[in-house]
């Protein structure tokens, strides 16, 4: 069969693996195509048919082709990588596997690889930003946890590398990102817990540093200003404070008298800690004290039903990321097209 000519390559019959290292010269030499259809077909070219694309890949499949990285990175100049910078957070349970999940689920279907890129809690990742900036290790990277003035969200600016981030800043120049928002949440929450006829809600917020604890600081004190209640912020700890240090914590503080009867919780964990510091003081969940909290899994309503919670869909939010940074590597500019703000579903917003 001539090289070049246009067949029916559905009649092709299945291979087995190549011996060595399959090329596309490998297809080329299998399918009867010339080795340029053959690196067509694998980018999905429009002029190429999508009979014989279908039969390409599915060649390429059958053998265990993969393309040379290296030299489609010298040739584009992309790598066709995404890079995921990620904290562990214990507080938001199940955290990476579903930002990840929303994520790959975005580059389904695409040239895209994800690599993930931990870093420790409380650890500055300007350096590995920089290291990914100057090697070229990717074509655009999500990073996390956003500072006000995110020295890393600067840098990358800079540098016009694409990315978006988890969270907002707030810097003057307008960035990709994909954001919950924590001032409706926040506010809801300690509206419903006042609702509940409690006295003196309390706020376990994020560190200090981060521009979501703000958000959530400032839904809390919309919310208890608007009643007039008193409140308290145990600034002593905060969602990052292991679930141990959490429940020693609110347990002393109820023994110190005039204790709080309401917690608005920003995280399953801080939840379950505070319900196990007031329970060593003899309090029961619904009777002496309530808690409203932010769940992203269902542990937190399946130990605990009685607490009223407000659902964050964490792969959705992975999912949003990975298709705006797709847009920001296409080139796309509009930041009506490069930012989301994803708003609470509150269940009690409309109950009394």
């Amino acid at each position: 069969m001539p090289r070049g000519k246009t067949t029916d390559v559905s009649s092709i019959p299945k291979f087995p693996a190549a011996k060595g290292k399959p090329t596309l010269r490998t297809i080329a030499e299998l399918t009867g195509l010339a080795v340029t259809t053959v690196s067509r077909a694998l980018s999905d070219a429009p002029q190429i048919s999508a009979e014989t694309r279908r039969r390409v890949h599915q060649v390429a499949s059958e053998i265990g082709y993969s393309p040379d990285r290296a030299a489609q990175r010298l040739k584009t100049g992309r790598t066709n990588v995404i890079a995921v910078l990620l904290e562990p957070h214990e507080e938001i349970l199940g955290y990476g596997t579903s930002i990840m999940a929303g994520v790959a689920k975005a580059m389904q279907g695409t040239a895209y690889h994800l690599i993930v890129m931990p870093n420790l809690l409380h650890a500055s990742n300007i350096a590995a930003v920089s290291y990914i900036i100057r090697n070229g290790m990717a074509d655009g990277l999500i990073i996390s946890r956003t500072e006000p003035l995110d020295p890393r969200v600067k840098l990358l600016m800079e540098n016009d590398f694409p990315f978006v981030t988890h969270g907002r800043t707030e810097l003057s120049s307008s960035h990709p990102y994909v954001d919950y928002d924590n001032f409706t949440f926040t506010y809801e929450a300690t509206k419903r817990l006042i609702a509940k006829g409690r006295r003196k809600p309390a706020l376990i917020s994020g560190p200090s540093q981060f521009t979501f604890a703000s958000h959530i600081l400032h839904g809390f004190m919309t919310a208890v200003r608007e009643a007039g209640c008193p409140y308290e912020i145990i600034s002593d700890i905060d969602l990052d404070h292991p679930a141990g240090v959490i429940r020693d914590r609110i347990a002393t503080r109820y023994r110190q008298g005039d204790a709080p009867d309401a917690y608005m919780c920003g995280g399953e964990v801080c939840a379950l800690a505070t319900i196990t510091g007031m329970s060593d003081c003899g309090l029961t969940l619904g009777v002496e004290y309530d808690i409203v909290a932010k769940q992203t899994s269902q542990l937190l309503s399946a130990i605990q039903p009685k607490v009223e919670s407000i659902y964050e869909d964490l792969m959705a939010t992975g999912e949003h990321m990975g298709r705006i940074l797709q847009k920001r590597i296409a080139g796309e500019t509009d930041m009506q097209e490069l930012q989301v703000l994803l708003c609470p579903q509150v269940p009690f917003a409309d109950t009394k």
